[in-house]
């Protein structure tokens, strides 16, 4: 039980909570440091001599630049006499007298220097990021504009980032989550624009996470957002810079992760995971045409099968006369009721596109074909469902896809079983009260503070001109007022070429 004990809290310490000042003892030091990782094989120790005196460099192999050590380290303090550290080393450093800081940034890829009857314990940056090449998101692809993506390299992501905001007030914030893991977060936001109450409340969910692990940006969505049971994402997720840069130019705040290429964007709207950037690099009437479609299909996505379920089970009066009877000659051998009928259908499709994902690249085609073709006609042929609701599942389906978000796009699957079963159980009045239900839901939710479903509840005309349709771009005179920013008022958007045509 005592060595537990003693392995527990050597497992959580933190250079804050638990400093350990180093000695004036070579031995001493580099003893503790190779216990903390626990002589580990990938931890290399070299003896370097420098200005006669007794020092040591120890780094991991596995994570710092060895040819960087040799040339930046190794041969400038072999090669220069009577030269401090200062000035021999020509890449970044820090000095610290904390032996558990000192750890910490050993495991973090960094080389340290040790030397004999000092204190001070050098952090050289050695640290070789793994990058994979920036290319396009598979999942986030337009049509015009630009074609990169976030990596898993955060400095990269925040390149890119600074590059379409080229202003002194973007700021960036970085934290330390996971007692394990120790991973790096940065939070994102223009300063004197975004509300400061709003950065301050992500800061503080985010310095409120406690747990051993966070691997990945969901971990992160858990811990900071609203209502953790509502089905509706509460923060925007994207894999694209000029779509953080856009949101960041709106107030809003973006949350990065060290290994991830995914971006957490807060606060968001129900009608933000509507909008694509293709919205905006077309003219304002195209980009209105297909905003108006993606919303359209939220509504058919949720209610094509329940109305469905509806006619068939106690509605027939309103299907028009001239097809009501190839509609019942198709129900005529089906022995499931239309629930259990459309249920299965939807858990088929669920399964195809679940094939789809996990199989390898090269077969997962053949799953498409293999479900709309045979499946599709063998399921009609053994009267095990209808034609129509083929037809109807493939609508369903379509519009589920048409969202920019995969994540809303799942929830509209999901949300489309409710609505079936209130269908199938009072017809038109339960499809209406379920209706009834999810808007007050809506109106109900809040994302960091912030209506999420704004701008229709609470009403506000202004913003309208960016939520169903897009105006053109010079009209867009003020910012939505979701995220309450600083300055709502966006006086560079003119067309003062027309007025100065006008007074000529």
């Amino acid at each position: 039980m005592k060595s537990r004990k003693k392995w527990s809290q050597h497992l959580y310490k933190t250079p804050q909570d638990r400093p350990i000042s180093a000695t004036s003892s070579l031995s001493d030091n580099v003893d503790y440091l190779q216990r903390s990782c626990f002589y580990t094989d990938d931890l290399i120790t070299r003896n370097l001599p420098y200005n006669n005196n007794k020092a040591m460099i120890l780094y991991l192999v596995s994570l710092s630049d060895v040819e960087k050590i040799q040339k930046a380290i190794v041969e400038p303090l072999l090669l220069l006499k009577n030269c401090s550290v200062e000035e021999a080393v020509p890449v970044n450093f820090k000095k610290t007298n904390n032996l558990v800081e000192a750890e910490f940034a050993l495991n973090a890829g960094q080389c340290l220097l040790v030397s004999e009857g000092s204190e001070t314990i050098y952090i050289i940056d050695t640290y070789i990021p793994v990058k994979r090449a920036i290319e396009e998101p598979g999942n986030e692809q337009v049509i015009r504009g630009s074609h990169e993506g976030f990596v898993e390299h955060m400095q990269t992501n925040l390149h890119m980032i600074r590059k379409r905001i080229n202003h002194p007030n973007f700021t960036v914030r970085q934290f330390i989550v996971g007692r394990l893991t120790n991973t790096k977060i940065s939070v994102l936001y223009i300063n004197k624009l975004a509300k400061d109450e709003l950065i301050e409340e992500i800061e503080r969910r985010i310095r409120s996470i406690s747990s051993d692990s966070i691997q990945t940006p969901g971990f992160i969505e858990e811990f900071i957002e609203d209502t953790p049971f509502s089905p509706f994402p509460q923060v925007l997720n994207t894999e694209r810079p000029d779509r953080v840069a856009a949101n960041l130019l709106d107030g809003k705040a973006a949350i990065l992760m060290e290994g991830s290429p995914t971006v957490l964007i807060a606060p968001a709207t129900f009608f933000s995971l509507y909008q694509s950037p293709d919205d905006y690099n077309t003219r304002s009437l195209v980009g209105s045409f297909f905003r108006l479609i993606r919303l359209a299909s939220f509504i058919i996505a949720i209610l094509v099968p329940a109305f469905y379920i509806s006619l068939i089970s106690f509605h027939y009066e309103v299907i028009p006369i001239d097809m009501i009877f190839s509609v019942k000659s198709g129900l005529t051998n089906v022995p499931f009721p239309p629930l259990i009928e459309a249920a299965f259908m939807q858990i088929t499709l669920e399964l195809l596109k679940e094939a789809g994902i996990r199989l390898p690249r090269p077969i997962a085609p053949t799953i498409g074909i293999v479900g709309g073709l045979v499946i599709g006609n063998a399921v009609v042929q053994a009267n095990l469902v209808s034609n129509i609701m083929i037809v109807v599942v493939a609508i369903t389906a379509i519009s589920s896809f048409v969202v920019p978000s995969n994540e809303m796009s799942t929830v509209l699957r999901i949300l489309g079983f409710p609505f079936m079963i209130a269908a199938a159980t009072f017809g038109f009045i339960g499809i209406v009260f379920a209706l009834m239900l999810l808007l007050m839901h809506l109106c109900k939710l809040e994302s960091f503070g912030s209506p999420y479903f704004a701008p229709f509840a609470p009403i506000n005309w202004k913003d309208i001109k960016d939520t169903i349709i897009r105006v053109p771009r010079w009209k867009m005179n003020t910012r939505p007022k979701d995220a309450h920013p600083s300055i709502e008022k966006n006086e560079y958007y003119s067309r003062e070429w027309k007025n100065n045509d006008k007074q000529k």
